[in-house]
């Protein structure tokens, strides 16, 4: 696929999908599709590496939580466990006022990351530390609008994750495969325990690449000082 056919294929998917985006966009994901393409080469980022399948399954499931979720102008947004950059960087070239911050555990990734959105010229500040840590770390905890999460473990522990991260009134957004529903079942104790209610579930089919969910935690209350736990009792004792 050309770098036309790229941009061309994008736009009318993005439209069509009901998040419009511009050819100075088109042209940022492009180079974005490129350098996860060339890194991924020698370094773990992502099993999906073909043009069309980096269109639908990363960059337009990653507009999905602009599609589904009110995401204020200028809003300070973390993306915890951000990998390759999604659905952060997504969002950053779709939304250039958000102010965002990327979080992830592995230093090579945060590297990896620095070097695209130096690339990509977007503003965006790059944190290599564990989520469980930025959530006792006063530089971190509740200081941030909304929290996103994509394909990182399942909504018991990502609300331990994330929640913590978010201001009162802000919110937390989970994009979710098929399962979603099934996830906010078992994470309704979690949510509660946290500072957090349920705002909203929205399930939708993406093209012909199957069933996502997005689920949107409003954050109504301060999250109690004893959380995040220790990571091991995160994923061992889910609340």
């Amino acid at each position: 696929m050309t770098k036309a056919e790229f941009i061309s294929t994008l736009l009318n998917k993005a439209e069509e999908f009901g998040v419009p985006l511009t050819e100075e966009q088109g042209e940022k994901l492009y180079i974005y599709f490129e350098e996860l393409v060339r890194v991924n080469e020698y370094m773990n980022l992502t099993a999906i590496t073909e043009p069309e399948e980096v269109i639908v399954k990363h960059f337009i499931d990653c507009l999905a939580l602009l599609k589904y979720s009110f995401i204020k102008e200028g809003a300070s947004l973390v993306d915890v466990g951000t990998g390759a950059g999604f659905p952060g960087v997504v969002i950053k070239i779709a939304r250039e006022d958000v102010k965002l911050t990327l979080m992830d555990a592995a230093g090579k990734r945060i590297n990896f990351l620095e070097e695209l959105c130096e690339k990509l010229d977007i503003d965006v500040e790059c944190v290599h530390i564990r989520a469980e840590q930025a959530g006792v770390d006063t530089d971190y905890r509740e200081e941030f609008d909304v929290a996103v999460s994509r394909a990182v473990a399942e909504l018991r522990v990502l609300n331990e994750y994330c929640l913590p991260l978010v201001k009162v009134n802000g919110k937390f957004v989970a994009l979710k495969g098929k399962s979603g529903c099934d996830e906010v079942n078992l994470a309704k104790s979690s949510i509660s325990v946290l500072g957090g209610k349920l705002s909203k579930v929205e399930e939708y089919s993406l093209f012909d690449a199957g069933e996502r969910t997005v689920v949107e935690i409003k954050k109504i209350k301060k999250t109690n000082s004893k959380y995040p736990r220790h990571n091991s009792q995160i994923k061992s004792k889910p609340l």
